[in-house]
């Protein structure tokens, strides 16, 4: 790879990663993963502004990259470290063996990260909010965007060029052949648009509050690129790629799209059978269903669409006198990021005993939900079964419409 052009002096360096591991050790990334790095070149000084992990060669791609900019071991003044996830900094200790006399500037709060993950103490510096660099006829300027994931996260800001450096903020999973926004076509730009989505559900939305406090806070800030550590770089419309996690981290409190994710398991056929009348239901009052299947399908997409989805209904058979276990921690997920507030069914089958529904009542009060009621029953469904379902799916859907 060639280091990408951004503007006068400002590039990208960045490594594809391929699909065989799963991002943070839980999320497949089918389509790979794109870690960026940036470099700013001013008339006296030179940064570079967030690492990788050496992942897939991704360590000596970049190297490769600042090579051919005329930045290799040595040739760099300054080392901006926004964000200290590993997939950002695992490469640290070789880049400062690279750039010795480097210095590191961070925030705070990640300096006692550097220390404890990589034992790195000497020319490291922290900056306060607002605070600028001057590297001669570039200027940086560093805002505090915590909880954008970790604590100690912050974004750095070219002045004269309005670029700004978001870190895992505005960012998507997807490797793209295409470093800008305006280079994708059509079906590209739709694929981009879903791993974000994907991106954000598994990585960012526990966060949301503090995603729309930073949105707040650039607000006034003349932005004329959006420059992420995974994914495209936003030259076209940055604006889009804002205003888009806008709208994702307001699905927290909603109000959602008009949707509804239905999440089922079936260990013998017996809930399934139950499925095509809740589908009927819900589709005969015009609203989009998105049908996951677990363990099927990664609790990773089950997230990106319940995320969206302004209706959840689970469905689920008892298993040994509690909730089927796939289910159970795609529930979890869901808890743990946040998912609240949902209109929500449940249906499902038990054999000679029930007891999923006492497991699920304590999910049903730790997210929040506008629970409608449940459909169980013991062995296949009956016709009034379905008849109830249909009826009940179809009203939750008529309230949805009605929003």
């Amino acid at each position: 790879m060639k280091p990408d052009y951004i503007t006068d002096g400002v590039y990208r360096v960045a490594a594809k990663v391929g699909s065989r591991d799963l991002f943070e050790g839980i999320w497949p990334i089918p389509d790979g993963v794109m870690l960026n790095s940036y470099v700013v070149m001013g008339e006296n000084k030179r940064a570079l502004i967030d690492l990788v992990k050496d992942w897939d060669g991704a360590l000596w791609t970049v190297f490769e990259q600042l090579d051919s900019l005329g930045l290799g071991p040595g040739g760099l003044d300054y080392i901006i470290i926004n964000h200290m996830e590993p997939d950002h900094t695992g490469a640290m200790g070789q880049i400062v063996s690279r750039y010795p006399d480097a210095q590191i500037l961070a925030s705070e709060k990640a300096l006692p990260l550097i220390k404890s993950f990589y034992k790195i103490e000497k020319n490291v510096r922290a900056v306060k909010d607002g605070e600028t660099l001057a590297l001669g006829g570039k200027t940086l300027k560093f805002f505090m965007t915590p909880n954008i994931h970790w604590p100690e996260t912050m974004m750095t800001y070219v002045e004269e060029d309005g670029v700004l450096f978001s870190c895992d903020g505005f960012g998507s999973f997807g490797r793209y052949e295409g470093c800008f926004d305006d280079e994708l076509g059509a079906n590209e730009k739709a694929h981009l648009k879903s791993e974000t989505e994907r991106y954000y559900a598994n990585i960012v939305s526990s966060f949301s509050a503090f995603v729309q406090r930073g949105i707040a806070k650039l607000a006034g800030t003349d932005i004329n690129v959006v420059a992420p550590s995974h994914g495209v770089v936003w030259r076209g419309n940055p604006k889009e790629i804002i205003e888009h996690y806008a709208r994702l981290a307001s699905y927290m409190q909603g109000p959602r799209e008009k949707e509804v994710a239905i999440v089922w398991s079936s260990m013998y056929g017996n809930t399934e059978a139950l499925l095509q009348s809740i589908v009927d239901g819900i589709r005969s009052e015009g609203i989009d269903v998105h049908i996951l299947q677990v363990p099927q399908t990664h609790a990773s997409f089950v997230l990106e669409k319940v995320w969206r989805s302004e209706g959840l209904i689970i469905g689920m058979p008892t298993y040994e006198y509690k909730m089927f276990p796939p289910m159970y921690h795609v529930l979890d997920i869901l808890e743990r990021s946040h998912v609240q507030g949902r209109k929500a069914l449940r249906f499902g089958s038990f054999g000679w005993s029930g007891g999923a529904q006492k497991q699920f009542d304590v999910f049903v009060e730790a997210m929040k939900l506008d629970y409608k009621g449940c459909i169980e029953y013991q062995g296949s469904p009956t016709d009034e079964d379905k008849k109830k379902a249909f009826e009940l799916a179809k009203a939750m859907a008529r309230e949805i419409k009605e929003l």
